[in-house]
Parts: C-alpha cells; sequence; structure tokens
C-alpha cells in the first residue's frame, strides 16, 4: 500500500487544523479534496497518528475520528474497514470523555437523521460546550455487538506486527513528564535549540509522507549453517579474547525523584483541597525551588480544576508560570472558565502580585458580567452580581483597571442591578471618578 504525496498529506493535515470549521463540511472538504482511491489509505494514516494520542491536538483527534466514522457512513457500520479501531477508542478508558463520547455520538448518527445534529458544531466548540453529565459509556462487549457482524472473543495478534518498532518513538533525549518548553532549557543565540524542540506539523507531514503505516518490521535473519562436529583428534582452533573495556555508568547515583512530592500533591489538589499542612508544603517546595513549576505534572487543561480546589495554590504556580510560553495559554482558559468566587479570588490575587496584561483584565470583567446577565436563577445570580461588584471595586481603588476603557459597560451593568447594595455603591464610586 502506497503511502501519501506531498500535495495529500499536506491537504490532509489542513483538514485536521481546521478547528473553527464543522465536522459536516469537513467530511465533505475530505471526499471533493481526496480522490475516492486514496480514501482508504488517508483513513489509515489517520489511525497511524491517532494511535499515539500526543501527535495531534484534542480537537484534531476528534476531526479525525469524524473523517474515519463519516468517509464509509454511507455503509451500514459493520461494514467500515476502521469500526474496530473506532469502537476500541470509544471504550479505552484512558481517553477523554469528550472524545469517548463523541465517538459514542459518531456511532449512533447511523440510526437517525436527529442524531448527526452534532456534526454542525466545530471541533472547538463541541470541546467547550462539552457536558459529561449527560453522557454514558457502554462496554467494549456492547458496542461489538450493535455495531459490528462478528465478535472476536480475543483480538487478533500478528507475531511479525508485534515485533516491529512503531513508527513513532519518544525522544530518548526527553524525561518523562519533561516540559521542554521550560526556561530551564533557555539557550544562547547561536547555540543547539532546545531539547525536543521542532516544527509538529512538519513531522506530523512527514510522518504521512514517508513512514510506514505498519512500522519498521525487523529483517529476516538466515544465519549461518552450523559448522561440521569435531573429529577425535582434530586440532581445535582457539581464539582467546580477554580486552575487556569498562564502561561508566552515568546515570548511576542520579536524583530521580525530583518534585515527585510536589506532583503528588498537584495531582490531589486537581482532585480535591488540600489539607493545610499539605497546601504550606506546596507553597514552601516552590518557593525554594520556583523551577519544581514546570515538573509538577499541571496543564493548561487541568488549570480549572485546580482554581476550584485549591485557589491559593493556582495563584502560586501561575505566579510562578508568568514568565513561561505558555502563560498566554493558562490565561485563556482562567478567562473562559466558568465564574465563581475561587475563579474571581484568583485573578484578585494575582493583580495584586503580578503585572497582568490589560487585555486579559478587560476580558475577564466582561466575561463576568454576561454571566451574571445570562444566569437565570435569581438567587444566583444576585450572590454573583455581589461578588463581581466587589470585585470591581477592589480593581478600582487599587488602580489595577482604567475605568475609562470600560466606564459605558461597567454603568451599564450597574443600572441594571441598581436594586443590588453593592451594584448601586459601585454606581457611586464610577461617578466620583467622572
Amino acid at each position: 500500500m502506497k503511502t501519501l504525496s506531498a500535495e495529500e498529506s499536506k491537504t490532509l493535515y489542513a483538514l485536521l487544523k481546521s478547528e473553527q470549521t464543522p465536522f459536516d463540511e469537513i467530511a465533505s472538504d475530505f471526499n471533493s479534496k481526496l480522490p475516492h482511491a486514496r480514501h482508504f489509505v488517508s483513513c489509515s494514516s489517520l489511525v497511524l497518528l491517532l494511535q499515539d494520542k500526543k501527535m495531534l491536538y484534542s480537537t484534531q483527534r476528534l476531526i479525525a475520528f469524524a473523517i474515519l466514522h463519516q468517509t464509509y457512513a454511507s455503509q451500514k457500520s459493520s461494514a467500515n474497514p476502521f469500526i474496530n479501531f473506532i469502537i476500541n477508542a470509544a471504550s479505552d478508558d484512558d481517553a477523554e470523555k469528550y472524545e469517548r463520547a463523541f465517538i459514542l455520538q459518531l456511532l449512533g448518527s447511523d440510526d437517525s437523521s436527529s442524531g448527526k445534529e452534532f456534526l454542525k458544531q466545530s471541533a472547538a466548540d463541541y470541546i467547550k460546550g462539552f457536558d459529561p453529565s449527560v453522557h454514558s459509556f457502554p462496554q467494549c462487549e456492547q458496542l461489538q455487538q450493535q455495531y459490528c457482524d462478528k465478535i472476536h472473543p480475543e483480538p487478533y495478534n500478528c507475531l511479525f506486527k508485534d515485533g516491529s518498532v512503531k513508527s513513532v518513538v519518544p525522544d530518548p533525549d526527553v524525561p518523562n513528564g519533561c516540559d521542554a518548553n521550560s526556561l530551564e532549557f533557555d539557550l544562547q543565540p547561536g547555540a543547539n535549540p532546545k531539547l525536543g524542540s521542532g516544527d509538529k506539523e512538519d513531522t506530523v507531514i512527514g510522518l504521512l509522507r514517508n513512514l510506514p503505516l505498519e512500522g519498521l518490521g525487523p529483517q529476516w535473519i538466515r544465519p549461518f549453517p552450523p559448522r561440521l562436529p569435531v573429529q577425535e583428534g582434530e586440532l581445535v582452533w582457539l581464539n582467546p579474547d580477554d580486552n575487556h573495556e569498562l564502561l561508566w555508568d552515568y546515570g548511576m547515583c542520579v536524583d530521580t525523584s525530583r518534585g515527585a512530592a510536589v506532583r503528588d500533591l498537584i495531582a490531589k489538589a486537581l482532585k480535591g483541597p488540600l489539607a493545610p499542612s499539605q497546601q504550606e508544603q506546596v507553597l514552601v517546595e516552590l518557593a525554594n525551588d520556583p523551577k519544581l513549576v514546570y515538573h509538577c505534572g499541571l496543564t493548561p487543561r487541568k488549570l480549572p480544576e485546580l482554581v476550584e480546589n485549591n485557589p491559593l495554590i493556582a495563584v502560586e504556580v501561575l505566579t510562578k508560570l508568568i514568565n513561561s510560553l505558555e502563560i498566554n495559554e493558562y490565561f485563556t482558559v482562567l478567562v473562559n472558565m466558568d465564574m465563581s468566587l475561587h475563579s474571581m479570588e484568583v485573578v484578585n490575587r494575582l493583580t495584586t502580585t503580578v503585572e497582568l496584561p490589560s487585555e486579559f483584565i478587560r476580558i475577564y470583567i466582561t466575561n463576568c458580567i454576561s454571566s451574571c446577565e445570562n444566569i437565570k436563577d435569581k438567587y444566583m445570580q444576585n450572590r454573583l452580581v455581589r461578588l463581581v461588584c466587589v470585585f470591581l471595586q477592589s480593581l478600582i481603588r487599587n488602580n489595577i483597571i482604567n475605568v475609562k476603557d470600560l466606564f459605558i459597560e461597567v454603568q451599564a451593568f450597574c443600572i441594571e442591578f441598581s436594586r443590588i447594595r453593592e451594584a448601586a455603591a459601585l454606581f457611586r464610586l464610577l461617578k466620583t471618578l467622572e
């Protein structure tokens, strides 16, 4: 089976990057831009990328699964050559819940036209609006009975394929859990590039073009035939070799536990509030070694959980990450998360600790106002309005924001909720600043 050409690889990857385009339009573009005879090869290439969860971003993975399913949507599910791979992905307990739910919706979309409404969403919108509470995840056997003609009690294993080396292997120079974009790997101009750095897009396109889809298989070994047995009285030739070279183990006595305690505590902090002694331990460890923040296991996607469960630790971690290359991703997640007392506490503490971008603060205030206006529950609305008003008064009194930039918007907000005492107080404060 031939691999994709350079033009086909670029076309396929361009479709994967269309995170703002609805799924049904992407599937239509796939059918129109790639000839029908190349669909199987293209889908096989997508399976290669999906097998390694680090190759594609979350939105790209959803698009790839949509293409795998929709390319053969005109046939029954069991006729899809990739149905077993799709079902295994839907029942993978280690996969993200939104990914499994999306695959289950793809499988269920064959039953009715009304079940295809979700395909009119983009990948980014689907992930942003995903609610795990409305989805259930059946077992693999149940999915096989529903969508496969034949159920295999055990997966088929090819001995030759099991001996192959995967086309994608981790970089041995980058330790597990290491952030290659960390500041500690910064080099002087003219020096070699950072560990693990490179153009991910070129790497993926290169995989689609050059590497075999079944991996790098071992060569067939044809050993030399054995020697004839030594006859009695025959001279046996000996070649003694006593030249042994000593090799030094450079990994001996290396401390591999750096940041282990902080990683464990951060993992617990994502699931629930830490005890005061545990919080103090995290803060002391980060204060003693600020670079531990790059090894604590926190990612932008996990930030909302840390903010809601342990806001003080979230403030400390973000303060240490303020000069990292990923800080804008953390700010974006913080701006777009659901408004709550803890999220406002984190933002308020950050404004008094570090210098935040004015655009970030402006967007966050706008989102807070919008959340108050859109909530239906009157009790919760009044509570959130009070929190936002107190938050805005704190920003104004500490000269964190320029009131002129948001004067009209904040004034309209105060007038709309003038029945609330805190909103009236904020309105009077605005009037004193005119």
